[in-house]
């Protein structure tokens, strides 16, 4: 292996399958669930099992499947019909077995009942592709909506260790290839097996000498066919995984490109793109090449089979008295014969890639959802939020502790902050307030209830979040807003607003708070974003609130602006902090400070200074800064 190669493959097994650990872990490696963990890949294991899946979507649409079917089994018929009647046609009307003139009168009729017998097969033709499209979009309706259903209940933990591009490529190219097979492959492989039985038996009635010699050729074309299919197999396979890999990383690299620039990395990210985009091309290189080459194998063997009954069914005309129309319609029938074998073969890469692309979407579907919550889990309306944490023990894997017999205690209206280094377990804790990962051992309890005895949905309601990374949908600044709580008024809105201090800016832009904002709030600053993601929060009116870094895009002036309105954010509620400016937490009921998933200070600001030990240091660092 090259070292190209290599690198790809490093490169195909960050962006195609895991991305890095989430912030707030215990830097790389084995302290996050990244890199550790990925959804299978690879060949199909199990074929059969996937058909039997995508053809279960197909359950609810029997009678129009019938129905197509049916049109195909006409057509195919019609095909048949039409192709037989030449027979008569030449030796009744064109060169007459008896050794009589040819009668024009009766050709004409014959030729408009063969017109009907083709433009019956047309009209099913027709007929069974307008029912198949809207059967096969049917059904990817709903795989789409399963796998997006399914999206919804899979665990954080889940988002944390697979790359948003490739799960987008399972989405759009990977449903795409299933749409195709669902479309056109199906039907064509069912018409092409009536044709080849159909052909076979008028094969036979018409000449039997000459039918040995085309079924001796199926065996040969079948194993060139099989040969061809085994390789095409591997490379559809290896073409999804890679392309799901691109997609991956030009997500990454499109989102991140602020950063790219910054660091003069754009260098390095063509390098990259180019070494995933070679093996793209390689393998789809090999995938339709391998795919391609079918055709051409099938066409000459048929070829070869045609010359054969040709030659041969001119010797019986000549010495067995073999009737014309017979060898006419003969040739006609082994041209026909090799056709859906062709076209069968010629398939065989749709099914390939779509069965490819399947798997990716069920492996999707087959992933392990939230643990569901207990019979009788318990709904607090209304919650107080006096929340509790008793020697708390937690790892994103078993063998490495991240946060150690953490405890600690906090009162509706309290304001609690955690500071410490980069990686120390902030975030941490509030990923398991929320109980996106369950604790190893200890309890965490609010208003006396353990969380893993509540309802999640319930549980999560009663949380807001403001994150330091922040994300807006496409849609108004109204709409953005109230999506923290979808029945608030247009009046609750804007006091919200107010609260956060963004009614100001919003009033200032083109059409107030009915302006669209689209690509995550693109025509609004870092600041704005994050004014309107606390706008959200406080909106919600839940009485737990989780402020993580949530002022560290927001400028100093700014954040001296929001201080107040935060204030009033935080009156009534229970507020966990994690400061990246320790001047935020300076009014904060108890600060923790954490070092290597332990607490080792506590105390509010005044008191930490006094011990003068690791929140002394981090504080009167950051004033020098200052």
């Amino acid at each position: 292996m090259t070292g190209d190669q290599k690198k790809a493959e490093s490169l195909k097994r960050r962006y195609g399958r895991a991305v890095p650990a989430p912030r707030g872990h215990m830097g790389p490696g084995p302290g996050g669930p990244g890199r550790r963990r990925a959804m299978a890949k690879g060949t199909p294991k199990n074929s059969r099992q996937t058909v039997r899946r995508l053809l279960g979507y197909l359950n609810e649409d029997k009678t129009k499947m019938a129905l197509a079917f049916f049109c195909v089994l006409v057509n195919t018929a019609a095909s048949l019909a039409g192709s037989y009647l030449l027979r008569p046609i030449i030796n009744r009307y064109i060169v007459p077995v008896d050794g009589s003139r040819g009668d024009a009168a009766g050709l004409a009729r014959a030729l408009l009942v063969l017109a009907a017998v083709y433009l019956a097969g047309v009209a099913a033709n027709y007929a069974q592709a307008k029912v198949m499209l809207h059967v096969a979009q049917n059904a990817l309706q709903k795989i789409r909506e399963d796998l997006f259903t399914k999206m919804q209940s899979l665990p954080i933990r889940f988002y944390d260790t697979n790359n948003n591009g490739d799960l987008m490529s399972r989405f759009t190219n990977d449903v795409d290839t299933v749409g195709q097979m669902l479309s056109s492959t199906l039907v064509q492989l069912f018409s092409g097996a009536l044709s080849v039985v159909g052909t076979l038996c008028l094969m036979i009635y018409t000449n039997l000498y000459l039918t040995v010699i085309t079924v001796l050729m199926v065996p040969l074309m079948m194993k060139a066919g099989g040969v061809v299919a085994r390789r095409s197999q591997k490379y559809f396979t290896a073409q999804q995984t890679s392309l799901g890999a691109v997609n991956g990383y030009v997500e990454e690299t499109i989102t991140g490109q602020k950063v790219v620039k910054v660091f003069c990395h754009e260098d390095i990210a063509k390098e990259e793109f180019g070494i995933l985009n070679k093996d793209l091309r390689d393998n789809q290189i090999r995938a339709q090449f391998f795919g391609g080459i079918m055709g051409p194998i099938m066409g000459n063997l048929s070829q070869i089979n045609y010359s054969l009954t040709a030659c041969v069914g001119g010797l019986l005309c000549v010495w067995k008295n073999f009737d014309v129309g017979g060898l006419t319609v003969f040739l006609n029938f082994s041209r026909q014969f090799s056709r859906p074998i062709n076209e069968i073969s010629m398939q065989v890469s749709n099914v390939f890639s779509a069965l490819a692309g399947a798997e990716r979407v069920f492996a999707v579907m087959d992933e392990e959802p939230e643990p569901a919550d207990q019979e009788r889990a318990v709904i607090l309306n209304p919650m107080k939020g006096h929340v509790v944490l008793e020697n708390v023990v937690f790892g994103y894997h078993p063998d490495k502790v991240i946060l150690k017999d953490i405890s600690l205690y906090a009162k509706p209206g309290q304001k609690i902050a955690f500071v410490g280094s980069t990686g120390a377990g902030k975030t941490t804790i509030t990923n398991l307030l929320n109980r996106f990962y369950d604790i190893q051992s200890g309890a965490i309890t609010i208003d006396g209830v353990d969380i893993r005895h509540m309802n999640r949905q319930s549980l999560r309601q009663n949380i807001a979040m403001v994150l330091q990374d922040t994300h807006l949908f496409t849609g108004t600044v109204r709409e953005n807003i109230r999506y923290g709580r979808l029945d608030a008024t247009d009046d609750e809105v804007v006091q919200a607003a107010k609260t956060a201090s963004a009614h100001s800016f919003i009033m200032r832009l083109p059409k107030g708070y009915d302006t669209m904002l689209e690509g995550d709030g693109a025509n609004l600053s870092q600041g704005q974003r994050q004014l309107l993601n606390i706008a959200r929060a406080a909106i919600s009116k839940a009485p737990i609130l989780i402020l993580d870094e949530a002022t560290s895009s927001v400028d100093t002036r700014t954040e001296k602006h929001i201080e107040h309105g935060m204030d009033r954010l935080m009156a009534d509620r229970t507020t966990f902090v994690i400061a990246h400016r320790l001047s935020t937490v300076r009014n904060a009921n108890a600060i923790m400070v954490l070092e290597q998933g332990e607490i080792m200070e506590r105390g509010n600001h005044d008191e930490l200074l006094a011990m003068k030990g690791r929140y002394y240091e981090l504080y009167t660092g950051l004033k020098e800064l200052d």
